[in-house]
């Protein structure tokens, strides 16, 4: 796992020892050139300032106070008179080849000298110094300039560590406040002016993450309740009937009591199975799109509830509105699964709450390039106060009448969700029933 703090103390460390190495590097050629330049200016000081008394090469062996303070390991000294005879030469140095009038580095015996010859009116001056001896001077000066160089880079180091660990700091802090928090704390995080700009969209992020985890618990404990309510009032129901059946006698005789004993079983088996329908639509964040036909799913529709239509004497049909034709397919890319079960929700809500006699119509409809369909009854509608309302699960309103539970509306709600489409409900402008519209499908290529 990729580290930011160390990341950031490896590159800056060995960012700053690079470019240390390099200013170090510069400087030591910088701090040579210049005392090369020093040097070639204390041979032609040299050179210039030389007594001029000089008569004979056994001078060489005579000291006097113009010859305090030349060094002869550090500076060879040699002087021709006008006739090119050598009349000194330095004591204990090996003697140089005449070179032309200059300053040049010459190779004598492996050995590199840097000399400066010097044609003056009545002699010629030859100075002369080792390089190996300009060079350790050099370095000696520049190592006494290199040496804050080499303080400041520990220092530079020490620096590094703690302001790296004092800009992380609110990241540790963040994580041990989050660490320390409990599965049902879900409030957001609350920080002081102290944490960094750098970390607030990162907050930010984490709440409003918090908030919509907040609100998935708070649904899931609601359904849960309610989900409990729901089974839990059928079940005790049932279990009186029984008792008093049981008690008078008529569980076998009186055909009132087994049609309400199998009313109250079948509403639990549908209860159930819309239970564990909803809760594989919560479980499901994504659908897999295919090519779906419209028709062929509401043709399915009208032949799977033919029956339950045929027994309450409604007239069920599949319709087309223009410009949807008969023979258009409707195809679509939508979760073929997902769209069977949302239609079958709206029409199996159509027929319950549509009265003996009456009519639900499957309408395919296009508007543009988008595809839908609605499921159009004569029931008794639903008040307005109550349309924003019953997609919620568990709802049922004050006048609603039949067994239902309350969430074949609010399944169909969560597929359209799921599958981007939109659900809206609205009473027909007559005043007779209900029509429930989907739309939002993608036209397949």
């Amino acid at each position: 796992m990729t580290s930011i703090r160390r990341w950031l103390l490896g590159w800056l460390i060995c960012g700053l020892a690079a470019a240390s190495a390099a200013a170090a590097f510069g400087i030591f050629r910088t701090a040579r050139e210049e005392a090369s330049e020093l040097f070639d200016y204390e041979l032609r000081t040299v050179a210039l300032s030389l007594p001029t008394n000089l008569e004979t090469a056994e001078t060489v062996d005579r000291k006097g106070p113009e010859f305090e303070g030349i060094s002869d390991d550090l500076i060879l000294i040699e002087i021709w008179d006008k006739s090119g005879t050598l009349v000194y030469h330095s004591r204990q140095a090996p003697v140089l080849t005449r070179v032309p009038e200059g300053i040049r580095t010459i190779e004598r015996n492996e050995v590199h000298w840097r000399v400066l010859a010097l044609q003056q009116p009545d002699r010629f001056v030859q100075v002369a110094q080792p390089v190996s001896v300009r060079d350790a001077l050099a370095l000696r000066l520049a190592l006494h300039t290199l040496w804050p160089l080499a303080v400041l880079m520990p220092v530079t180091i020490v620096l590094v560590l703690f302001v790296v660990g004092k800009g992380l700091a609110p990241i540790g802090g963040l994580s041990r406040l989050l660490g320390t928090r409990s599965l049902e704390s879900l409030e957001p995080i609350r920080l002081d002016d102290k944490v960094p700009v750098e970390i607030r969209p990162l907050v930010d992020a984490l709440n409003d993450l918090l908030q919509r985890l907040n609100v998935a618990s708070r649904a899931q404990r609601t359904f849960i309740a309610d989900a409990a309510h729901e089974l839990r009032s059928p079940l005790t129901a049932l279990k009186l009937q029984l008792q008093a059946a049981e008690k008078n006698g008529t569980l076998t005789g009186d055909g009132q009591t087994l049609e309400r004993i199998d009313t109250r079983l079948n509403r639990l088996i549908r209860l159930v199975h819309q239970l564990l329908t909803l809760a594989h639509e919560d479980a499901e964040s994504t659908s897999t799109a295919a090519v779906v036909s419209l028709r062929k799913i509401g043709e399915q529709a009208v032949g799977d509830f033919s029956l339950l239509a045929d027994d309450k004497q409604l007239d069920l049909g599949l319709e087309s509105r223009p410009p949807v034709t008969r023979d258009d397919a409707c195809n679509v890319l939508a979760d073929a699964h997902g769209v069977s079960v949302l239609l079958n929700n709206l029409v199996d809500n159509a027929i319950r709450y549509t009265p003996p006699g009456g009519k639900v119509d499957v309408v395919l409809t296009r508007t543009g390039d988008r595809f839908g369909f609605e499921v159009v009854d004569t029931g008794p509608g639903i008040p307005e106060e109550d349309l924003n309302r019953v997609l919620d699960r568990f709802y049922r309103g004050q006048h609603t009448k039949g067994t239902g539970s309350g969430l074949g509306l609010a399944i169909a709600a969560r597929i359209a969700q799921r599958q981007q489409l939109r659900l809206s409900l609205r009473n027909n402008a007559d005043g007779r029933g209900l029509s429930a519209s989907v739309s939002g499908f993608v036209k397949a290529d």
